[in-house]
């Protein structure tokens, strides 16, 4: 017997043949029996367990050296990733690169921000209370989308600063089990625009082929005028509608569009669960987190240095993921009003600073993110949130 996908309290009753195993800086291969055997750790508070016998806190994290590289997972399949932890500084969130590489591909399928992977885009912490993904006080960064893998998974982190970071913390659980035939594999990828091209929309994701589904959004936004921004609509290109259409052109721009989507919504506050410019009292935003959608994070003006609004929004497709049979394209569009000259409101289309991060299952192999021509690598003055 396996364990079943759902992870709800119906399912915890349920035995099961598989096998639970954990990685982390006290048991860096997950191995039976392998955890707290470190004689001192290699990080730069080690210094703290130096009265402390083996067996007690000696290596409860790592430290990232600047400009590097580093796996801190690689697990043997078959199983499924259940629960991933971390936590860093605040000020590291943008710094340091998340990658997740299935079976022994060379391109990642998840290739993200650490923190715009758990929604907090803007380098500061923001509770976020979701199904897929929690962010605790004071900084614990909780990952629960179900990471099934068939013949390995390997974890990296990449430091883009020059400077060391002290205090990496992680610990990621998985279970050893089979992986059903039908089951894809979780991809992430994250783009920016800052600020957007004059009437384009900033693209979420394209040059996507095979079988999926489309499971979320995190959009990290900033608002580069006063005035109101959420009014451009998310749009999906799913299959046939990208017919012709070639990887970073097509679909809406300062000409006619050339393709259409099957779904458009109709703003981007709707497009999260909200209405009405998430106003709540009159003349403020209300910040929200809900299980599926939200706006945890809204950054007022304080008409000094961060005269600019910052948001971060999420939208979480699991009870309606968006199914795609050989290709998708997903964009959203910068749409705020003119000031009225004449008593009539006219849309502006605005040149933001949009960061954005999908989520989406697929069968593998999947297109190389850099193969797209609107990809742009991440670097650190990309991912710089200043």
């Amino acid at each position: 017997m396996t364990t079943t996908p759902g992870g709800g309290l119906e399912d915890v009753t349920l035995l099961s043949d598989a096998r639970t195993r954990s990685v982390s800086a006290e048991n860096r291969d997950g191995a039976p029996g392998g955890g707290g055997r470190a004689q001192r750790g290699d990080h730069s508070t080690a210094w703290a367990s130096r009265e402390l016998p083996v067996g007690w806190k000696k290596s409860p994290c790592i430290d990232l050296e600047g400009r590097t590289r580093r796996t801190v997972a690689d697990l043997e399949g078959p199983g499924v990733l259940q629960h991933l932890w971390i936590t860093v500084l605040p000020q590291h969130l943008r710094s340091i690169v998340l990658r997740i590489f299935w079976d022994d591909e060379e391109s990642p399928s998840v290739e993200v921000p650490l923190g715009d992977f758990f929604c907090q885009g803007w380098a500061r912490y923001v509770p976020v209370t979701s199904v897929p993904v929690t962010v605790a006080p004071a900084g614990g960064l909780n990952s629960y989308w179900r990471m099934p893998f068939r013949e390995r998974a390997r974890i990296e982190v990449e430091n883009l600063s020059t400077a060391t970071i002290e205090g990496f913390f992680y610990q990621f659980t998985w279970s050893q089990e089979e992986v059903p035939e039908h089951a894809a594999y979780l991809h992430a990828q994250w783009r920016r625009a800052d600020p957007l091209d004059a009437m384009s929309p900033h693209i979420l994701l394209d040059n996507v082929e095979g079988q999926g589904q489309y499971v979320g959004t995190y959009l990290a936004w900033e608002s580069h005028q006063s005035g109101w921004w959420g009014e451009g609509e998310v749009k999906f290109y799913l299959d046939d509608d990208l017919v012709g259409a070639q990887p970073g052109q097509g679909g809406e721009g300062s000409e006619a569009p050339t393709i259409f989507p099957t779904i458009c919504t109709t703003g981007t506050e709707d497009y999260v669960g909200g209405a009405w410019a998430f106003e709540s009292p009159q003349g403020s935003y209300a910040e929200y987190s809900t299980p599926y959608l939200g706006m945890p994070e809204v950054h007022r003006p304080d008409g000094f240095y961060a005269s600019q609004q910052r948001f971060g929004l999420y939208r979480w497709h699991l009870l309606d993921p968006i199914r795609f049979r050989e290709r998708i394209r997903v964009s959203v569009q910068a749409l705020g009003f003119q000031r009225p000259i004449d008593d009539l409101v006219r849309y502006k289309p605005l040149r933001d600073d949009v960061a954005s991060t999908a989520f989406w299952y697929q069968s593998e192999p999947h297109l190389p993110f850099d193969g797209d021509p609107a990809y742009r690598p991440l670097t650190w003055d990309l991912l710089d949130p200043t």
